[in-house]
């Protein structure tokens, strides 16, 4: 196999026409090229230099090689300027996963921020409700405030971005719509609900701030879309708690009140691999998420 410092070697001796030339170049004694361009021979099994004057020339062999080391430095030297430019967050590519309710709260002026600051970093978008896609750079998850904390997979960090209230969303004219105050969970016990969450830690969070307050929620109608569940608040069929998140586009016949006794909250975090926390570019897309999720904590 043909090494390619020699062939580089052999490309200064070309390029300069002597072995006394290319060593004073390179920083190398003229024994130590020459010594170097007969084991590149011995590799190619073929006559690379031919005594020329005073000095040397290439054979055929010779050129050919010389030519695929010139490329082959433009290569190099444009690896090397990529990887530079990766490593300060000029260029590169990001794989973001999210979940739904996230987008337009949470990872769209997050992206508007980053994107002012790295212009030339792609960042890949894809919808996930799984947990942490270990092809991802960053995986944004859900999961309940209460939950005992769990080990996270092998190279992947686990970082809290905000929590994300509920709030019980009832139809207009409902006795407890005129409450200016925050409404007691306890007393939602004997309405009927309109589901909002498919199984999974967001449910997890309502259903246990529901048992805390000493019931569990009737639910009346079945639904897994907080724009669909809105609707059927709005028609008087039940009432429903949504985060925050959630509420971005509120139903003109429905009103949004706080709940205590306790809050439902979810925990929304990031889940990012070890090895793409040495990227600037991931790091300062974690701060711009971090900074967009300020609204959320204090949105009343």
């Amino acid at each position: 196999m043909l090494d390619v410092r020699r062939m580089q070697v052999l490309r200064s001796v070309v390029t300069s026409g002597s072995v006394t030339a290319a060593a004073a170049s390179l920083g190398y004694t003229p024994s130590a090229v020459s010594q170097q361009i007969a084991v590149l021979e011995r590799e190619a099994g073929i006559e690379l230099l031919e005594r020329f004057g005073r000095g040397v020339r290439p054979t055929a062999a010779g050129r050919l090689l010389t030519e695929y080391a010139a490329v082959i430095g433009r290569q190099v030297a444009e690896a090397e300027t990529a990887l530079s430019d990766l490593r300060a967050g000029r260029t590169g590519r990001i794989a973001v996963r999210y979940f739904a309710t996230a987008g337009a709260g949470l990872v769209a002026p997050a992206l508007a921020r980053f994107q002012t600051e790295h212009p030339g970093v792609r960042v890949d978008l894809r919808i996930t409700d799984g947990g942490p896609d270990t092809e991802a750079d960053l995986t944004l998850l859900v999961r309940s405030r209460n939950a005992a904390p769990d080990p996270s997979a092998d190279g992947v960090r686990l970082i809290p971005l905000v929590d994300d209230p509920y709030r019980v969303v009832l139809p207009k004219g409902h006795p407890l719509a005129d409450r200016r105050a925050a409404v007691d969970l306890a007393d939602l016990a004997a309405e009927p609900w309109v589901g909002s969450e498919r199984p999974g830690p967001c449910l997890d969070a309502v259903l246990e701030a529901c048992a805390a307050a000493g019931f569990s929620p009737d639910i009346a109608v079945e639904c897994e879309e907080y724009g669909a569940a809105q609707g059927f608040v709005a028609a008087g069929l039940g009432l429903s708690l949504i985060p925050l998140l959630g509420l971005g586009n509120r139903h003109p016949n429905v009103v949004v009140r706080k709940v205590r006794g306790p809050e439902p909250v979810r925990s929304i975090h990031a889940a990012v691999r070890e090895s793409s926390l040495n990227l600037p570019a991931v790091r300062d897309l974690l701060t711009a998420l971090q900074k967009a999720a300020g609204p959320v904590r204090q949105p009343d």
